[in-house]
């Protein structure tokens, strides 16, 4: 004995086909959606190391303007021999020389491209601060189109290649991982 209404064999088979293709294009959909998701992720993460690529140029160059204030360096100027920074960063904040206060910077930021707040420092031989580094050994994006000021950032391998400092620093170097913190 049969209960309910009796289904026509075709509406059945039918049902069957339209659930198997749903369940397909389905599949399909979420592959789609993975993959743009996984786009807009690589995107946003590239976006984002531009942002601290460009962040970093802004930052550095605070940085050797504050040095070339701290060794009254001219703004022109390309050679320096005399010229002495800081032996610390923190002196930027306030410089010990002077009895009144005296800012070269406002704060000491942290690295953009690492996060942290250690920076890679070059010193002459008596120790004094001529420039700094980031410390992110990542190939920098931005490959071309400086500024003449940073003439020396083009084709660099990694972001410790990009220095910001005195003038005389770029004769002082020989190996700028080396530097002391």
């Amino acid at each position: 004995m049969r209960t309910g209404s009796p289904v026509p064999q075709g509406i059945t088979r039918i049902s069957y086909r339209v659930n198997g293709f749903a369940y397909v294009l389905l599949l399909v959909a979420i592959s789609v959606i993975g993959i743009v998701a996984g786009a807009t992720l690589s995107l946003g993460s590239q976006l984002a190391r531009r942002d601290a690529e460009q962040s970093l140029l802004v930052i550095g160059m605070e940085f050797q303007q504050a040095l070339r204030s701290y060794a009254a360096v001219p703004v022109g100027a390309t050679d320096i021999t005399n010229a002495r920074g800081p032996r610390a960063l923190e002196e930027l904040l306030k410089d010990p020389r002077v009895p009144s206060t005296r800012r070269h910077l406002r704060q000491i930021y942290a690295d953009p491209m690492t996060g942290r707040d250690a920076w890679g420092l070059i010193r002459d031989p008596s120790g004094y601060i001529l420039a700094i580094y980031s410390l992110s050994d990542s190939k920098p994006i931005k490959q071309t189109g400086f500024a003449p000021t940073q003439a020396g950032f083009e084709e660099a391998t990694t972001y410790a290649a990009w220095i910001f400092g005195l003038p005389n620093a770029q004769l002082l170097i020989k190996n700028p991982a080396n530097s002391t913190l």
